[in-house]
């Protein structure tokens, strides 16, 4: 069995345990519970914020800036492509339909 599975299995143990039910029904130890199931978001939202700072610090580009830099770049790729084509389509002679007359 996986350790995920079997703490969900001891876990929905605890949550029949008639002592556990009325301890969750006092609403300081849900806040607490709360809290503590927040703290993991917290705690990557402050890394990723210091991260940034850091980054900002030593003059250093940031993922979304570099992503956003990456999109810009693939955007005036395509334009150049495109205007190319075009130019090609100018310069290039016209084909002339065969003459179906004859002589």
């Amino acid at each position: 069995m996986s350790l995920k599975k079997s703490l969900v299995k001891q876990g929905m143990k605890l949550m029949t345990d008639p002592r556990v039910m009325k301890l969750m029904q006092d609403p300081r130890v849900m806040k607490a519970v709360m809290t503590a199931m927040s703290v993991p978001g917290k705690v990557q939202s402050f890394g990723n914020e210091q991260v940034e700072k850091i980054a900002k610090a030593m003059a250093l580009a940031t993922e979304d800036e570099v992503n956003d830099l990456k999109r810009t770049v693939r955007s005036l790729e395509e334009e150049v492509a495109r205007l190319r084509k075009e130019r090609e389509d100018r310069n290039s002679p016209k084909k002339q339909p065969p003459s179906s007359g004859t002589r």
